[in-house]
């Protein structure tokens, strides 16, 4: 590929001349702000030759830079040498940010453009405020790209099915009215949906277009006047259109969005999500509208399961513990007699494993599956230039997740392969798990936000020094997204309330550069727990049913209550996963969860 970078360079430097652009902007995201884009809008890979899943590139008449996070430092250098492409490394104090990068290249009166359908409406506004002050333009409808990608693939056209009400537990059209009301709270009028999984939530459907989201590639339009579903009609059956229609739900072509909303009144009083709505969303909106910045009312309420799909969600954990199971007793006795097993020939082995269960549709991520300083590259995803054979003197440290109709899974397992971790293998995998214990035990009072509770799984690792600069929980979608928004707990400020309902990632971590990387998460549900004269209180509920490797853990670290959750969980775990397996399977698991 890096023999055509220049070329594609080349190509989009002409374009920009013709079009009086004196620098484009090209993200990783597409018209809906996808985690996983489609191939045809990987505008960013086409155009630099990078392929991780986060960068921004800036290209201008003389010069061209790729800003990325520490995640990708080492396979952005490698992917971009010889391109023409120079390597920006976000976070690093003698790095210039985007803006400060333009402002320092350009001068007053020169025009910065993107492509404003896969640039969010947020990000656009803050980029113009920063160039404004310099007097640099921003054309937000410079689309340069499609004209010079002249082999681009098509937009997916697979056809989408149907998400049943005994997995969804409501109707789209009660979900609609749920929309409705709370438009109604805000002072709106309607509601653009452009991240696929809202859309997906809310008309109860499911797709294939993007990897490792079951999603489909589409718009919705909801007030109380109507609701439109923007989406190919190639992608939709007779069957799921005649529902739809039933419901309330009217169909129009995927194209057709920007010319509707055009049309609509003057003044009319739009909520949109600027995080996750595109800025050319917003620029087709009618002079006079009134648009009102929130989250997503469908974001918000996909967030908070239903009882069905609360059901879902431990019929999927324990499919996903017995492929778990399997897989690691699989492991067990390939490395015992020595059979050559590699990170990516082990994420298969799991994949094959998890496809065997009932209800299974695809994996919900590309597994990190990292054996020993791997492992220690936080969102490290094995290739084939990568893949390293699992030997017998380090952690295995495996994060994988499956889509299954009636839920989603995502958990990490960090396992010894060595015969006798040494004791600081020990001691930093028992802080981790000590942290994961003290969220899955945390008991909260009600109406407070993640960041609050952040520091009871970082404590164990403060304690001694060590901190992880990722988030320590995320929500999760149901047979949707496996990162999934608005609630989180972290370190940063995230306003959301956590409510009773969520499910969400327990994930503490604790990495050494060079050595190996330590993870041990579970799914967490949140749940109501008590109500005091002090007010209502909630707790979590753990899902994840996979033993813990009890070999790296040092029980005299653990605190009696800490020491009996683990205990407790894996009597859990083995009561639930052995009926489903054979007889050594289940022996073998007796003795994994067996009381510390």
């Amino acid at each position: 590929m890096k023999t055509t970078i220049p070329e594609h360079l080349t190509a989009l430097r002409v374009a920009m001349k013709a079009h009086q652009i004196d620098a484009f902007i090209i993200p990783t995201t597409d018209p809906h702000m996808s985690e996983y884009p489609a191939s045809c809008w990987k505008y960013r890979e086409w155009i630099s030759g990078f392929t991780g899943s986060a960068g921004t590139v800036v290209v201008t008449l003389d010069k061209a830079g790729l800003w990325t996070d520490s995640r990708y430092f080492l396979q952005a250098e490698t992917q971009l040498e010889g391109s023409g492409i120079d390597l920006y490394r976000m976070m690093l104090p003698e790095t210039p940010s985007i803006p400060e990068f333009l402002s320092h290249e350009l001068t007053a009166g020169k025009t910065v453009g993107l492509n404003g359908e896969t640039y969010s409406y947020a990000d656009a506004m803050t980029l113009a405020f920063e160039l404004h002050k310099k007097e640099i333009k921003l054309n937000t409808a410079a689309n340069l790209l499609d004209e010079i990608w002249t082999d681009r693939p098509a937009v997916p056209e697979a056809k989408i099915f149907e998400m049943p009400i005994e997995f969804s537990g409501k109707a789209a059209d009660e979900k609609i009215a749920e929309i409705n009301n709370l438009l109604h709270k805000a002072g709106a009028d309607c509601t653009i949906l452009s991240a696929l999984d809202e859309v997906a939530w809310t008309f109860n459907i499911r797709g294939t277009d993007v990897a490792y989201n079951p999603v489909a590639v589409s718009y919705a339009f909801i007030s109380e006047k109507e609701s439109v579903f923007f989406i190919n009609p190639k992608k939709v059956t007779k069957e799921i259109a005649d529902d739809l229609k039933r419901e309330g739900i009217m169909l129009a072509d995927y194209s057709m969005l920007i010319p509707y909303l055009k049309r609509l009144p003057e003044g009319i009083r739009v909520l949109i999500d600027p995080k996750r709505t595109n800025v050319a969303i917003c620029n087709a909106l009618p002079e006079n509208h009134v648009l009102i910045e929130a989250i997503s009312p469908a974001n918000h309420l996909k967030s908070i399961k239903n009882e069905t799909e609360i059901k879902g969600f431990r019929s999927a954990v324990l499919k996903d513990g017995v492929a778990l199971t399997q897989f690691y007793y699989w492991l067990e006795q390939q490395m015992k007699a020595g059979e050559k097993v590699t990170e990516l020939s082990a994420s298969a082995k799991l994949t094959e494993l998890r496809a065997e269960q009932p209800l299974y549709i695809m994996d919900s991520f590309a597994a990190i599956s990292s054996y020993g300083p791997h492992g220690a590259v936080v969102h490290y995803t094995p290739t084939p230039e990568t893949d390293t054979e699992l030997g017998t003197d380090n952690l295995y440290l495996l994060d994988s997740g499956g889509q299954y109709l009636d839920g989603t899974t995502d958990v990490t397992r960090t396992i010894a392969l060595c015969k006798e971790p040494t004791e600081q293998m020990k001691k930093d995998f028992t802080r981790t798990l000590k942290g994961t214990i003290g969220i899955a035990k945390c008991k909260f009072p009600a109406g407070i936000r993640g960041c609050l509770l952040d520091a009871f799984a970082r404590k164990p690792l403060w304690d001694a020094g060590i901190n992880y600069l990722h988030g320590t929980c995320h929500g999760i979608g149901h047979c949707l997204n496996v990162h999934e928004g608005p609630q989180s707990i972290r370190m940063e400020e995230n306003p959301v309330i956590l409510e009773a309902g969520m499910v969400m990632s327990d994930e503490p971590a604790m990495y050494r550069p060079g050595e190996y990387g330590i993870r041990t998460e579970n799914m967490v549900l949140i749940r109501d727990d008590s109500e005091t004269e002090f007010g209502k209180f909630l707790s979590f509920d753990t899902l994840t049913l996979c033993f813990i490797d009890t070999k790296l853990v040092i029980p005299s670290m653990l605190s009696v209550r800490e020491h009996a959750w683990l205990n407790k969980y894996h009597q859990m775990v083995f009561d639930l996963i052995s009926p489903h397996l054979t007889a050594d399977e289940s022996k073998w698991l007796k003795q994994k969860t067996a009381e510390i």
